[in-house]
């Protein structure tokens, strides 16, 4: 359905980080590909880390708040996002907005969509860690982006069922899978391997690669120290492990990094990778070990076990699929399963799952389709209304 209504309809599409823009690009090619009108909003929260993947993925930014600070507090970045945001929304009136995910700027961008009384769909709504401090901030931000969301794209069918035990009405919940599935598939069809990527793999040839990533403020101090100690100490026993670490750019990453790894011949230390490059990094490891919530996406999506660094998810789908675990943050425990994993995998691993949790890499077009539905359902409504009455 591609009725007068969805093509004259302003949508606009909010990120800050790469794991949003990597989530959102496929929607944003869908909803381009029906003509439909996009404005995209980018807060610039992952400045450094953002602007190769929107050029990768063709994803212009209209908007480019560049918010970024050194150092600045969660308090501080949200007011400069806000403050940022009201002019364009009164500027651009759009008729819907979508947010993806739990960062700061999504949570920003929904409080600004109900400050200007317009319609707001919340992309891999539904996810719950049961504990609203971990992570943290964004397990209350999603909690919060629920409540101002009047659409809901749910990854899958745990998802929905979380939303409707707090009370979100069943008709304005749909089951789509997660967008990364569909970027993961496009980058695996359209992007070919680059030098950067060859010469990495071809310096740990002759090794199992272990591919560590650890950014999570909840991590940051003596349990990130732990981790690293473990794994340097991992490394070290086991002389057919090569350990790769692509340094998240926070300074308190940095700092940590450095003090543990630097000097050691089988810990390479390296600047973020592109997409395209990471999930060829990821396809070519032996073991992932991460704190990253879209890692327990794509790691289902490569067959490739997962040892998450977090003491609970809120994708507990890759857990109940057998592909990853939960190392919590006690020392003694990622020793063991790092051990465990060894042992269980003394060779490359691919492991083949008979269905992936979180889609099949169709989840833009199902949600572009139940956004045409709605523009035609309510092509009539007043813009001077809240929530469903405001498309």
């Amino acid at each position: 359905m591609d009725g007068p209504r969805a093509a004259t309809s302003k949508i606009l599409c909010l990120f800050g980080t790469r794991p949003e823009a990597i989530k959102l690009a496929p929607v944003i090619r869908e909803l381009q590909a029906r003509s439909m009108r996009v404005v995209t909003v980018n807060t610039g929260q992952h400045r450094d880390l953002l602007d190769p993947i929107l050029a990768l993925l063709d994803i212009p930014d209209n908007y480019n708040l560049k918010v970024m600070r050194p150092e600045q507090s969660l308090s501080q970045l949200s007011g400069n996002i806000l403050s940022h945001l009201d002019p364009i929304f009164s500027r651009e009136s759009p008729d819907f907005v979508l947010v993806q995910g739990d960062t700061s700027s999504a949570l920003i961008g929904a409080l600004t969509a109900f400050h200007h009384k317009t319609a707001l769909g919340h992309i891999e709504a539904g996810l719950r860690s049961g504990n609203r401090k971990s992570p943290f901030p964004e397990e209350m931000n999603r909690r919060l982006i629920t409540q101002l969301a009047d659409y809901h794209f749910a990854a899958t069918p745990s998802n929905r069922e979380t939303l409707i035990s707090e009370g979100v009405a069943e008709q304005n919940i749909f089951v789509t899978g997660n967008p990364v599935v569909d970027s993961l598939r496009h980058i695996q069809r359209e992007k070919p391997m680059s030098v950067r990527l060859k010469q990495l793999l071809n310096d740990s040839a002759h090794s199992k690669r272990l591919v560590l990533t650890t950014h999570r403020r909840e991590n940051f101090g003596d349990t990130m120290l732990s981790h690293l100690h473990i794994l340097k100490d991992f490394v070290i026993q086991n002389q057919d492990i090569t350990l790769i670490f692509p340094v998240h750019p926070n300074p308190a990453v940095h700092r940590a990094a450095n003090a543990i790894f630097s000097g050691h011949k089988r810990i390479l230390l390296i600047e973020p990778l592109t997409y395209p490059d990471f999930i060829g990094l990821l396809s070519h490891s032996w073991l992932i070990v991460s704190d990253s919530g879209g890692i327990q996406e794509e790691a289902p999506s490569l067959g490739k076990p997962l040892l998450i660094l977090r003491e609970n998810t809120e994708r507990p789908e890759s857990v109940e699929s057998g592909i990853a675990q939960l190392v919590g943050h006690h020392p003694e425990q990622l020793g063991r399963l790092l051990e465990e994993a060894y042992r269980q995998f003394p060779h490359s691993t691919q492991t083949s799952l008979a269905k992936n949790p979180f889609g099949q890499g169709n989840a833009a077009k199902l949600i572009v389709d139940q956004l045409e539905i709605l523009f035609d359902q309510q092509h009539t409504a007043s813009r001077q209304s809240f929530g469903v009455h405001n498309i």
